[in-house]
């Protein structure tokens, strides 16, 4: 099969944005986690976070929320991609995107990954993501959630601050 090219743009739409929401409920880890529709409309209207769409050609195979803003930046909320397109490295061109993104501003990038989800915890760890923690019942009961991090430099080398710049004097 021809390599077909991915490309990946920002959700402009509400019809887009219901696609993808629909996209995303409809898949796991979303669905042990009782997350409907409504529900990721709702993350997804959050300001604070970026929501990307993945298309080939018409036709959407995938979608991703990243957060580059407030007190947690540099986090990977979540991403899916559409069942039937699984197994065609869809998910690591899109991580590409997610870590081209968030490492042009951020030394660290951050994402869980539900206890139950083995597959995706594999899939991170392929790609380069160290377990830095476990959230117990974070999200629903019964379910940890599993904090992992890549990084590409401290962050005082990234933002170039000295620590005397980032912590303000009396």
């Amino acid at each position: 099969m021809k390599d077909l090219e991915l490309n990946i743009r920002r959700v402009s739409t509400h019809k887009e944005s219901l696609s993808c929401a629909e996209l995303m409920a409809g898949s796991e880890p979303w669905i042990t986690l009782g997350m409907d529709r409504d529900h990721v409309v709702n993350i997804f209207n959050d300001p604070l976070n970026e929501v990307f769409a993945a298309y080939i050609g018409e036709a959407l195979v995938g979608t991703m929320v990243i957060q580059t803003k407030g007190a947690f930046t540099g986090y990977l909320k979540s991403i899916v991609v559409k069942p039937d397109r699984r197994g065609q490295k869809l998910g690591e061109k899109m991580m590409a995107f997610i870590e081209k993104e968030i490492f042009a501003t951020c030394a660290n990038l951050f994402l869980c990954v539900s206890s139950f989800n083995r597959e995706a915890q594999r899939f991170y760890q392929r790609l380069g993501y160290e377990k830095i923690g476990v959230l117990k019942n974070y999200l629903v009961d019964g379910h940890d959630e599993i904090l992992m991090r890549k990084t590409i430099a401290p962050i005082l080398e990234k933002t170039g601050n000295s620590p005397s710049e980032s912590v303000p004097e009396d």
